[in-house]
């Protein structure tokens, strides 16, 4: 069984075209792109590959092969065809090793993987099984003696074990394999006089199974398996089957050197594809599920996790489970509050505090039915506790158009022109939308829509700002009208001593005050004073007034803003579609 193949390489940034060519090919794999016979001849286009791909490819296959003395490798798949790959070869005038051949040996099957047929396999084989290659490090301010014994220890838990039956292990003793692990370490710098450069003492293999799939003794038997084929057998390994969890699953720790001394594993780029794949073919051999992979837009998170709660969130769920008990009183509601972990302050406003919390919050501040009031007509029986419902998230409301020959000349390029086209043309569809909502049917329509909202939202705030106006005249009238009675004593006594300096000196704030109030008075023309209580009506009547205007005229802002978006927009896509037609027209 003999064959040549010649590999020409041409680089271009980190990515590889090769073309092969085989003279000949003892075993067709019955695809028309293989011709088997003597001298014939197989012609194949250069495929390009990805390095780290390739090679992910090769360590993929590398368990379906089997290494002959004087051929290199010779691959059967299910029986469905040979490939012979000869032994050193030569690459701009250097000779590589057979390690080197082996790594470029994987372009080679990435290229059979894509046209023959006798390749199939490999393709159906490509899944991920719940494994996880892991390298153990040395901790900080411990020995890596220690650490490895720790390691181990947690692998070797009888409590996980159950009771050490389920631990096996290649080339050394369950018991000690930390210190001939240690042994081995040693052997390496003696034979080689060098030091590990690393921090990494040994390797761990985390192979999980479905539950109810595999008893613990076949799982065992399916990790050993596993490290056997991975490790080739040059490494001491053990084989730790843990059942504390639901799911089985193997530890698999096996040393960074080998038995003989002479290296340390070549922890490679994708080493832990490469025992995913590995374990995927055992399992599949022991017809065991694994892991499919699916097309990248049909992928879903592995894990979901739940919306997070905010703390007021949490404290209102609290609030109604105690509610739920019926609690006898206040006082009764805010002890079961106590003992849920909360820190309960009592005052004018009861406020509360979690275990991790770093504020009190209001009972107040909760929202509709969890004030103080609310909550004490519900334990009365006055009123019904009505749980907080959380809110929907409100609608995308539609953007402004993008005005793309403005960008475009002010230097953006063509990646920005096409994404501004896509982003027009899902604004411009929403715009319709709302206009078709609202009812509008002309240019003239939105204008008269526009004139409307505009004035409301003007009139809106010109009566806010005139409530505002005359609340903040009331609260100065106020002060003043106050600090006029309050003084107005002080001021006859200084006016009566003859406007004595001295008394001036002595109570100058008192008639600053005074004749503070006095011209304020007189610049009101007020011939006569209000009285304090009636400003109290007239300042609470403006607030609420205020108040109530406030929700309207938001709305009505709302309004405005949106009518004159959907103009301007309408505005520019004519005003694009016009100097499209222009443009054609030109032409």
């Amino acid at each position: 069984m003999t064959g040549s193949c010649s590999i020409h390489i041409l680089k271009a940034e980190r990515r590889c075209q090769y073309e092969i060519r085989s003279k000949s090919s003892p075993v067709s794999c019955g695809s028309p792109e293989c011709i088997s016979g003597t001298d014939a001849e197989m012609d194949a286009e250069p495929v390009g590959v990805c390095a780290g791909t390739a090679h992910a490819v090769y360590f993929r296959l590398r368990p379906l092969y089997t290494v002959l003395p004087g051929v290199d490798a010779v691959f059967d798949l299910a029986g469905g065809g040979v490939w012979l790959l000869p032994a050193p070869h030569r690459r701009n005038g250097h000779c590589r090793s057979r390690g080197m051949v082996q790594w470029l040996d994987c372009r080679i099957i990435k290229f059979l993987c894509r046209h023959c047929a006798a390749f199939s396999f490999c393709r159906e084989v490509v899944k991920l099984a719940a494994t996880r290659l892991i390298a153990l490090h040395k901790n900080k301010g411990k020995s890596v003696a220690a650490c490895l014994k720790s390691r181990t220890d947690y692998a070797k838990n009888p409590d996980k074990t159950n009771r050490g039956e389920l631990v096996n292990s290649y080339e050394c003793s369950p018991l000690t394999a930390d210190e001939e692990f240690m042994l081995s370490k040693r052997q390496y710098e003696l034979a080689t006089g060098r030091r590990q450069k690393n921090d990494v003492i040994a390797y761990q293999i985390r192979q999980s199974f479905r539950p109810g799939e595999i008893t613990a003794e076949e799982a065992n038997k399916v990790g050993y398996e596993l490290a056997m084929r991975f490790t080739k057998g040059k490494y001491a390994f053990i084989v730790a089957t843990h059942t504390d969890r639901e799911h089985i699953h193997n530890h698999i720790i096996y040393n960074s050197t080998a038995l003989d001394g002479t290296r340390k594993f070549r922890n490679f780029l994708l080493s832990g594809l490469a025992v995913q794949r590995v374990s995927d073919l055992i399992c599949l051999e022991h017809r065991l599920s694994v892991i499919e992979i699916k097309p990248y837009r049909e992928r879903q998170k592995r894990t979901l996790y739940p919306p997070r709660e905010s703390n007021r969130d949490r404290l209102c769920s609290v609030i109604d489970r105690i509610l739920d008990e019926k609690p006898k009183d206040y006082e009764d509601f805010l002890q079961k509050l106590e003992q849920q972990g909360y820190e309960v302050k009592r005052g004018k406003y009861t406020s509360v505090k979690g275990a991790r919390q770093k504020q009190f919050i209001r009972f107040r501040t909760l929202g509709v039915g969890y004030s103080e009031e609310e909550l004490k007509a519900v334990l009365a029986g006055e009123a019904e506790h009505r749980p907080r419902q959380k809110c929907p998230a409100p609608e995308q409301k539609f953007q402004m158009l993008v005005d793309i020959q403005a960008k475009l000349a002010e230097g953006k390029g063509t990646g920005f022109a096409r994404w501004a086209k896509q982003h027009n043309l899902k604004e411009i569809s929403r715009t319709l939308v709302f206009l078709q909502e609202n009812k509008i049917g002309s240019i003239e329509e939105m204008q008269e829509r526009v004139d409307a909202a505009t004035a409301r939202y003007h009139e809106l705030g010109d009566s806010i700002k005139a409530s505002e106006k005359r609340l903040a005249e009331i609260a100065v009238l106020k002060a003043h009208i106050i600090n006029y009675a309050k003084t107005r004593p002080v001021y006859d006594a200084y006016r009566k001593t003859g406007y004595s300096k001295r008394f001036l000196e002595t109570h100058r704030t008192e008639i600053t005050l005074h004749k503070a109030a006095k011209a304020a008075f007189d610049e009101a023309n007020l011939k006569t004073l209000p009285k304090v209580k009636a400003l109290d009506e007239e300042y609470s009547k403006l607030l609420t007034e205020k108040k109530a205007r406030y929700p309207d005229y938001r709305k009505a802002k709302e309004e405005m803003q949106e009518l004159l978006r959907a103009k301007k927009n309408v505005e520019l896509f004519f005003a694009e579609e016009k100097s499209g037609v222009e443009k054609m027209k030109s032409r």
